[in-house]
């Protein structure tokens, strides 16, 4: 197997240089040259495994340079401790719950499994560089990096984070997290401006020539790196099984999935699992009030030229969906030159339009809207109050589209939403949700998990008790146009 980028001038890079690299070297995204497709046979033989087995089994097919001894020795490393459960909420709708990891959210899924991936490639390659990874984050993103990459050989990792962008707990794990080869930078801006300043560091080829002339490749930990991506593919086919197993549907009867949608990784993973031949009926992409990729949906239309909100959902304040560039590879039936269009168009001015073959491809696959604020606090309650079920405003975001499309489709297909964050990251914003604003207006956020905690029975996470504890170990600031020079700075210890 070989990857090549969605903007069809690199091509012929094997799994190892697909992850160590991050992005292509024309600047697109590494794809997979083909994906594997399961058989009815197939499915029923991979429905009997546990995670770390289904997991194994997918890799084979992409990490072709890895002996099976390699991928299973990734797999136990990133996996062992980590669960996914599965948690029937009413007749029709189930919750996939991604968050029973070290940081409490559905990136260490993936995240812990990354550095693995990157170890094993930088042996295999007979290089004797560095690795130096840019990581710009929205919320989960950084601190599941920082978790995963902590004190690995050969590797340094920065965090770039908006200053105001991320909850106080989110910003808590990240700066407390201890680590020699960790280093986190908060950004002067929102998300898109940290994530603009990555990809252009990416693209100053005299500062990557700088960066080798130190022993150092840049690469990234976003959901952009192939070997990011095709592990999230694992628990779409985990929860189909897990819905199996419990009888909710019989074994090839179809589902749909609502994905609360960011930077389009997640939600496209579970895309790819349909194309690999999982039974999915409708993915129902759900996008808060920042609606720039289910506005996309319904129009045929990308125009990021909008003002940026800062909602109670941070992960998924986002104006440049990134993944979303893999998604039209597909759906434009692989033509790499239209997709370097559109995206030079995006970065020129700000929007691009996809023709009507290509958003009917689109539709025929995915169901797009997006909930307000409102809608968001309203769902948490309400969801509190019928089910006694705690969700995070992420999660609130899936549920509340969710809610919209049956009402909009009249379809009731068994569903899974997908739960990205324990609401114990987010306690401020849930517990207010739920219970008003006055039992905690003179309250800080671990005195509110102890709160919400207590009111609810559910208990607080380990990865999240005595946070406040911990020493805070980065304290940076810098402007959008300084973020380069952080990097130098790091790299050059």
């Amino acid at each position: 197997m070989t990857f090549g980028s969605t903007r069809g001038m690199s091509k012929g890079y094997s799994f190892s240089d697909a992850v160590l690299r991050g992005i292509a070297p024309d600047g697109g995204l590494f794809i997979p040259d083909e994906f594997h497709v399961y058989d009815s046979f197939e499915l029923s033989e991979l429905s009997t495994l546990d995670y770390k087995s289904l997991a194994c089994e997918i890799f084979k097919h992409y990490a072709t340079d890895f002996t099976a001894e390699e991928i299973r020795a990734c797999v136990d490393k990133a996996y062992t401790g980590l669960d996914v459960k599965l948690t029937s909420v009413n007749g029709y709708l189930n919750v996939l719950e991604l968050w029973h990891g070290p940081t409490a959210a559905f990136k260490d899924m993936a995240l812990q499994i990354l550095p693995e991936f990157m170890s094993v490639a930088l042996k295999k390659s007979n290089r004797h560089d560095k690795i130096a990874i840019l990581t710009a984050t929205s919320g989960d993103t950084g601190s599941a990096a920082l978790k995963g990459f902590k004190d690995v050989d050969n590797i340094k990792l920065m965090v770039f984070y908006p200053v105001n962008g991320v909850s106080q707990m989110q910003k808590r794990q990240m700066v407390t997290q201890e680590g020699s080869n960790l280093n986190v930078v908060a950004v002067e801006g929102n998300f898109d401006d940290a994530q603009t300043g990555v990809k252009n560091i990416f693209a100053n080829y005299e500062f990557s020539q700088k960066m080798a002339e130190r022993g150092y490749s840049l690469s990234s930990a976003n959901s952009i790196n192939i070997g990011r991506l095709l592990p999230q593919v694992v628990y779409y086919f985990y929860a189909y099984f897990l819905m199996c197993k419990k009888g909710a549907v019989t074994f090839g009867s179809k589902i749909n999935f609502a994905v609360p949608t960011g930077n389009f990784g997640n939600i496209l993973a579970c895309y790819y699992a349909k194309k690999c031949g999982l039974p999915v009926n409708r993915i129902i992409c759900a996008t808060n009030d920042n609606n720039v990729v289910s506005e996309f949906m319904t129009t045929g239309t990308y125009n990021a030229n909008r003002k940026f909100m800062e909602t109670i959902s941070p992960a998924m304040d986002i104006l440049i969906s990134s993944n979303l560039e893999r998604l039209l590879y597909d759906m434009t039936g692989e033509d790499s030159a239209l997709v370097a269009d559109l995206m030079i168009s995006l970065k020129n001015q700000g929007v691009y339009s996809a023709d009507k073959k290509t958003m009917n491809n689109i539709n025929a696959h995915f169901w797009s809207s997006y909930a307000t604020q409102e809608d968001c606090i309203r769902t948490i309650k309400s969801v509190y109050e019928r089910y006694g079920y705690l969700i995070d405003p992420h999660t609130s975001v899936g549920f509340d589209v969710y809610d919209k499309y049956v009402i909009s489709t009249g379809d009731t297909t068994k569903t899974v939403t997908v739960s990205t964050a324990s609401p114990f990251k987010f306690n401020k914003t849930v517990s207010d949700s739920i219970f008003g604003e006055n039992d905690t207006a003179s309250m800080n956020e671990f005195e509110i998990l102890e709160y919400l905690s207590a009111k609810t029975g559910n208990p607080i996470p380990w990865p999240l008790k005595d946070l406040d504890k911990k020493t805070v170990l980065h304290k940076k600031v810098c402007k959008k146009s300084d973020m380069i020079k952080e990097v130098d700075e790091f790299c050059s210890k």
